[in-house]
């Protein structure tokens, strides 16, 4: 059974709009055979342009759910991030469900965490690698990086750092700016 902790920010969180998050996010637990005790970490978010963001986090035992979803309507947003939150959980169903399938004879084993009956089965073909590629990687600055990245035209470019040696990706946030990720 999952526990609410619904917050706030430049809005009050009525008891309509807390039955409304619970009964949405609550939808969720058919999709598990055994409810798993977890907390729905709810943020409910209001801008003055008179958009409403709602980020849901739903930290399980062998998967973190997380959806975020802006809109004009603070309702339709909670719908918006529960219909994210469902395909994450039947893509991670789909994928316990093959892995099972090629490691034990027996598929029930998939079935301890997930109702069989509830839920659609995804399209199998969506997790298959169709296209790889094969990379040297040159030591250069996080900057460089950037540039290469844009001049090819990704949103994400890995490289070799040039001061650690360590391999790096530098990446094209939503906002517009850049991010890094550096391994140890």
């Amino acid at each position: 059974m999952f526990r609410y902790n619904v917050r706030g920010e430049n809005i009050e969180v009525t008891d309509a709009i807390r039955d409304y998050v619970e009964k949405k996010v609550g939808k969720l637990e058919r999709y598990f055979s055994e409810a798993p005790e977890a907390t729905a970490h709810v943020n409910l978010k209001v801008y003055t342009e008179k958009t409403a963001k709602v980020e849901v986090t739903i930290p399980l035992p062998y998967l973190v759910l997380r959806a975020e979803e802006t809109s004009p309507d603070l309702y339709a947003s909670i719908d918006l991030v529960v219909d994210k939150l469902e395909r994450q959980i039947r893509k991670f169903k789909t994928k316990i469900n093959r892995k099972s399938r090629e490691t034990v004879a027996n598929p029930a084993v998939a079935a301890t965490f997930f109702n069989e009956s509830n839920g659609e089965d995804e399209n199998e073909s969506e997790l298959d690698i169709v296209r790889t590629k094969r990379l040297s990687l040159k030591p250069m600055d996080s900057e460089e990086a950037v540039l290469q990245m844009n001049m090819l035209g990704h949103n994400f470019f890995i490289f070799e750092d040039a001061e650690t040696n360590g391999t790096s990706i530098v990446y094209r946030r939503k906002d517009g700016k850049y991010g890094l990720i550096e391994t140890d």
